[in-house]
């Protein structure tokens, strides 16, 4: 063991370390040995801010967590040993059930509903839609900030209601979108960088599939990665749904601007094929070579380098697209945010419940290392090794070429938002998202059902009525 990590163990016992399980046993998955570039010890402790925790839990403590499938499976191998080492350290049996992401929310519905069900549930939006089903994490929340500092904006503005002044969930990590884009395509039309804005989008996509049928390949279609791209190319454009304090602000020249601008792209650089596309089609098709840029985050990247490492060798990042007034904001891919339903009564099971979520936070630096760089930090201090000098992002232990392809992700708070932008994720902005509204109206103008101006003018009024009623009901505005 490094004195590094002997001065972390004796800095960690003085302020509550319990046990420490080595990485050795976690790493046995992949027959790797532990080496200077791999993350540190796992390490749990008693005390977190002002929360106190035993070192083990009475007989017969039960934690059952419900999260998905993650895109990258060599994190969820990490993760359920690492969650069934956690709990032989603390006398809790630890049942983890992996679901698809499309069957999150309404397994949680299921069980609020019913009034039993998991004591944990990952969820990977922002579900303010069941806050009164949902206990308050304020404790959790505010031991984790007093520990680990500051949390990044992106995940507070996602787990935090100021209308109801209550944290309703823990956010222990999200994930960067960047532009990903093929670099000898891009480097024949004249880009060697790929596209810096969505005017080069536009024109150097027009070139590349007039030169070679390629087509750029953003979605328009009701599904996630859709609404992702329509929410990066609206606030680029200075748009949003929302301003600060939750009024609506949808029906904007800049708002018409983003739609006018990809009516445009679609009639000049893409194909019908995006109206119809699921979740995976955007990889599925840059993968198989017929994208010359998608906006996704680095799953496609580490599924390429095994199943098609040409096209991984000739993909490129970029921090999303500047609009015509200097704004670059592109969103979250996910936000990983534990949730505790009211029905969990028992008091051991809750504490044992918040101290696996305050631990897996600690060790957060496993966390991305296992992801393959998937997720991020909350709580950025918790993984230096990835965000600061010299971090695995600049030197990828998992096989990027060149070695430091990833380097450009250690900016990317600076340019991600998140759903409720410029404000905070509200059971109102949660609809319209999940209601699919902003590529159902980018989809309508590209196929001439409606002018720019009808679009964006029935999506707002429909927007408006979501607001109306949450506002209605107070969970809408600044709060008390």
């Amino acid at each position: 063991m490094s004195k590094h990590t002997l001065q972390q163990i004796s800095h960690i016992h003085r302020k509550g370390f319990v046990t420490a399980i080595t990485a050795t046993a976690l790493l046995a998955v992949s027959g790797a040995a532990q080496a200077a570039g791999d993350p540190p010890d796992i390490e749990f402790r008693t005390q977190y801010g002002d929360m106190s925790f035993p070192e083990s839990f009475p007989d017969g403590t039960e934690l059952r967590i419900t999260q998905w499938s993650h895109f990258v499976p060599r994190y969820d191998e990490w993760f359920e040993e690492y969650a069934q080492d956690w709990g032989d350290a603390h006398n809790v049996d630890v049942t983890v059930n992996f679901i698809n992401l499309a069957d999150l929310s309404s397994t949680l519905s299921a069980s609020i509903s019913a009034g039993e069900g998991a004591t944990l549930f990952e969820m990977v939006a922002p579900p303010t839609a069941f806050i009164d089903g949902l206990q308050s994490l304020d404790d959790v929340n505010e031991a984790a900030q007093a520990e680990f500092g500051e949390q990044a904006g992106t995940c507070a503005r996602s787990s935090y209601l100021p209308a109801k002044d209550q944290w309703y969930g823990f956010c222990h990590g999200w994930v960067p979108d960047p532009g990903d884009y093929r670099r000898s395509l891009w480097d024949d039309a004249g880009y060697p960088e790929g596209p810096e804005t969505y005017q080069d989008l536009l024109e150097g996509g027009a070139q590349i599939y007039e030169d070679t049928g390629i087509p750029v390949g953003v979605g328009m279609s009701p599904e996630i990665d859709s609404e992702f791209y329509a929410r990066a190319l609206i606030w680029s454009h200075g748009g949003s749904i929302q301003d600060e304090n939750g009024n609506v602000t949808f029906d904007s020249e800049e708002v018409l601007e983003a739609v006018k601008f990809q009516q445009q792209l679609y009639n000049n650089a893409m194909t019908p094929e995006v109206f119809a596309w699921n979740a995976a089609s955007n990889n599925q098709t840059f993968i198989g070579g017929r994208a010359s840029y998608i906006q996704n985050s680095i799953s496609f990247y580490r599924s390429a380098q095994e199943s098609a490492p040409e096209i991984a060798a000739d993909t490129g990042f970029r921090p999303g697209l500047e609009g015509p007034r200097g704004d670059r904001m592109m969103p979250s891919h996910v936000w990983f945010i534990y949730t505790m339903p009211d029905y969990v009564e028992d008091e051991d099971t809750i504490q044992a419940a918040k101290k696996f979520m305050l631990d897996l936070e600690g060790n957060y630096a496993n966390a991305s290392y296992y992801s393959k760089f998937y997720n991020f930090p909350a709580f950025p201090s918790t993984a230096p090794q990835l965000l600061g000098e010299d971090s695995w992002l600049d030197n990828d232990p998992w096989g990027a070429e060149p070695a430091d392809k990833l380097s450009l992700l250690k900016t990317a708070e600076d340019w991600t938002a998140w759903l409720g932008y410029p404000g905070y994720a509200n059971p109102a902005i949660s609809e319209v998202y999940q209601s699919e509204l902003l590529s159902s109206m980018m989809a309508d103008v590209a196929r001439g059902v409606k002018t720019p101006e009808e679009a964006v003018s029935d999506t707002a009024e429909e927007i408006e009525q979501i607001f109306a009623k949450w506002r209605e009901r107070g969970y809408v505005g600044e709060g008390n």
